[in-house]
């Protein structure tokens, strides 16, 4: 919020703001699931919701989005974390296999040494092919659909298409580099299946018109002019966006880290009985179902929730906003 702050003091405007609380999430959940044309389980919907509903009250009619910006520039955190693994694969194989990866696993006590333990698990994922090595955060892959879905639902199901899908779009990409390839991959997936319906349906339900001016022929066309390097340098997120901004933007938000419009689900899930009362609800007609395994949302609302709440509220809110679906769509 500060951010915005620093924005509207930097360019004269007239700020608003507003703080989405529980009771306002629960208000939501209904209608956000409803607006969607297929389930949605992105939780930052809703703050999106409420800042278009503000936007409408105040006579705005049209909202102009960000999205895109992060696919043409470098912008999302995973690129930078993502040519961090790339660079063990440019160690010599030999040196990997002979030397490296014996001493790191064959240690003794090693499992009791953390700077070990950081270097297995850079090691783990490093491994990992790409861009499979981009879903070992995928809440799902975590738990393992076995443990998940019902037999039946998995029986009728391709479990294998998904990262199937990624792989194939990921391998049709001309790019050298690791960053291109990668925004080629956002462009297609994580913007066209989520960022951009979650932005134009929260904008729908509140009556506004969104519009994407990244995402014009020609932005596109002057981002796919620039290096690799001017994308991301090293480790630094949109290198050249930032550079090309500086004395126009204040330094501080030149320098800030990326933050999203996520919820504290999880967390609020804890306290808040109105969110807990429609997330029992929902969980409670998703089990006959017989899509989720009923001794799945047993040990997740009864274990897991209370080990991690933000960690494990992710899910619980998948699993509500499927229901939620379901519920408004007839199915």
């Amino acid at each position: 919020m500060e951010y915005a702050r620093i924005a509207s003091r930097h360019f004269g405007t007239k700020h608003h703001e507003y703080y989405v609380t529980p009771d306002d999430v629960a208000n939501a959940i209904p209608q956000v699931a409803a607006v969607f044309d297929q389930p949605f389980g992105n939780a930052s919907a809703v703050p999106a919701f409420y800042c278009a509903r503000m936007a409408k009250a105040d006579g705005i009619e049209r909202m102009f989005g960000g999205d895109g910006g992060d696919e043409l520039f470098g912008g999302n955190e995973r690129y930078a974390k993502q040519h961090v693994f790339e660079l063990y694969e440019r160690v010599p194989r030999l040196v990997r296999k002979a030397l490296l990866e014996p001493a790191v696993f064959n240690f003794p006590g090693g499992e009791r040494v953390r700077l070990l333990r950081k270097a297995r698990s850079y090691i783990e994922q490093a491994s990992v092919g790409m861009p499979a090595r981009l879903e070992t955060y995928n809440l799902l892959g975590r738990y393992g659909p076995q443990q998940v879905f019902t037999d039946d639902f998995l029986a009728a199901a391709d479990i294998g298409n998904p990262i199937a899908t990624l792989e194939r779009n990921y391998g049709r990409s001309e790019a050298r580099s690791l960053i291109n390839r990668m925004l080629a991959l956002d462009l297609q997936i994580t913007l066209a299946d989520n960022d951009l319906p979650k932005v134009m349906k929260a904008c729908e339900l509140a009556g506004v018109e969104a519009a994407f001016p990244f995402l014009n022929d020609r932005m596109v066309a002057f981002s796919a002019g620039l290096t690799p390097q001017q994308k991301l340098n090293g480790t630094q997120l949109r290198w050249f966006f930032k550079e090309a901004l500086r004395g126009f933007l204040p330094d501080a938000i030149i320098s800030k880290q990326k933050h999203g419009f996520g919820l504290p689900f999880g967390v609020w899930l804890q306290q808040h009985r109105s969110l807990q009362q429609l997330a029992a609800d929902s969980l409670s007609d998703l089990k006959s179902r017989k899509v989720v395994r009923g001794e799945f949302i047993e040990q997740l609302v009864g274990t897991h929730l209370k080990e991690h709440a933000g960690y494990h509220g992710t899910m619980v809110w998948v699993l509500m906003m499927l229901e939620q679906w379901f519920r408004h769509h007839k199915a």
